[in-house]
């Protein structure tokens, strides 16, 4: 049986010592496992290589495997992403607040590590190198459990980290990865609460529900995306095919790509035989209401489900809608409350919908493909959380500690 419990007390052990080491020893090794990646890069592809064929015999869609594959280019950015993380302020012993009581007492409110962090998460392997840049830079130690189709690729990173941490003088368990793709080791996992502080899920609907539903670790959710946006009356028509091409289209496979369009009656003659044209041009399927249909011959209708899809595919829905409430309506009751965007010129538009729309980014004329951490300038990021407790929106490095007081007296009791 696959020794869990092994794994949970080393990374208590590895976690104790990462709260000894100085930013610069931190920043050091970050730098080191950032040069380790691109000196062994052929190893990572080759692993690679065995997933995307894996996955590609297994009928893996295109948006899906898109998230799968490692190329120099990705590696790269693997590697700038900890040199990045490296140049961030280490926010370990930031002094949150400082204060006296009257009885004397000094209390200081630090910023501290949580311990161990957890993290479940498919199919992107860049997750394990994005998930010890950040943890180990807060000192955190992670255990990760990623999805079978990338298992070796998982493998190959991790190996890769610790090699380069022992070459550093660092214990390798600051990053410990699960091997064992049985859903039962998953479910284990899931309830090492005396060994794991935070769990993090980073994944599909599906995954994301079992964990917040089964595990006795305490759950930071990181959410899909059926991320919309609305083109309003007041739109500025030279922004709007730009816009929706890029958040749709540019990579379909991350939950920040544009799943929906909502689109005012009164600008849809002006707009969209401009959409439908770019988007047939790269093959997107538009699923739409009777409005649109209308307009573009080729639209699919719309049904209920469509409009609260994360499709992750060559697929978008269109919704029309007569004022800005019901557009706001619309996308607050299908939105998975990730990254929404409002096209306008229209001041108080913009402020209605900055102001109503209850998600963890808005925007206003821009693509939603910069909810990213790297666009955020967090360097890497840990997931982006679409909860409202902690943390919410792309999870950088304060995302990934807690608190605590430290009270200092000189023979105070309390009466």
């Amino acid at each position: 049986m696959y020794n869990l419990d092994e794994i949970g007390k080393r990374a208590v052990e590895a976690k104790y010592a990462l709260q000894t080491f100085t930013s610069v020893k931190k920043n050091e090794a970050l730098k080191a496992v950032a040069k380790a990646f691109l000196a062994r890069e052929q190893e990572m592809l080759e692993a690679n290589r065995k997933d995307l064929e894996i996955g590609k015999k297994n009928g893996i869609p295109e948006g899906l495997l898109d998230r799968l594959e490692l190329n120099y280019e990705r590696i790269a950015a693997m590697a700038e992403g900890l040199e990045q993380v490296a140049e961030l302020t280490d926010p370990l012993g930031e002094v949150l607040e400082s204060f006296s009581r009257p009885n004397g007492l000094q209390i200081t409110k630090l910023r501290v590590p949580f311990g161990v962090v957890g993290i479940i998460y498919e199919s992107r392997p860049n997750v394990t190198a994005d998930a010890f840049g950040l943890c180990f830079k807060t000192g955190n130690a992670v255990i990760l459990k990623g999805g079978k189709d990338a298992i070796n690729s998982n493998i190959a990173i991790t190996n890769i980290i610790r090699d380069a941490l022992a070459k550093e003088g660092i214990a390798e368990d600051a990053i410990q990865l699960i091997t064992d793709t049985d859903r039962s080791v998953t479910n284990e996992f899931m309830k090492m609460n005396k060994y794991v502080d935070v769990l993090i899920p980073r994944g599909g609907a599906g995954l994301i529900r079992t964990v917040v539903e089964n595990s006795t670790i305490p759950v930071i959710e990181t959410g899909t995306g059926n991320c919309h946006i609305y083109i309003d009356e007041d739109a500025d028509i030279m922004k709007v095919v730009p816009i929706v091409m890029n958040a749709k289209t540019q990579r379909i496979g991350v939950c920040n790509a544009c799943e929906s369009l909502v689109v005012h009656e009164k600008i849809i003659n002006l707009v969209l035989p401009a959409i439908g044209k770019a988007l047939a041009e790269k093959n997107v399927e538009i699923r739409g209401d009777e409005s649109v249909k209308n307009i573009l011959s080729d639209c699919v209708e719309a049904t209920e489900e469509d409009y609260g899809m994360e499709y992750l595919d060559y697929i978008i829905s269109i919704k029309t809608v007569a004022s800005i409430d019901e557009a706001i309506e619309h996308i607050n009751r299908y939105t998975t409350r990730h990254s929404d965007a409002i096209i306008t010129e229209n001041d108080e538009h913009a402020r209605m919908f900055l102001d109503k729309i209850d998600s963890a980014c808005v925007y206003v004329n821009a693509s939603t493909r910069f909810t990213d951490g790297f666009e955020f300038g967090f360097g890497a990021e840990i997931g982006i959380s679409t909860q409202k407790l902690h943390a919410r929106g792309p999870m950088g490095l304060k995302e990934l500690t807690t608190y605590k007081y430290n009270i200092v007296g000189n023979g105070q009791i309390r009466p």
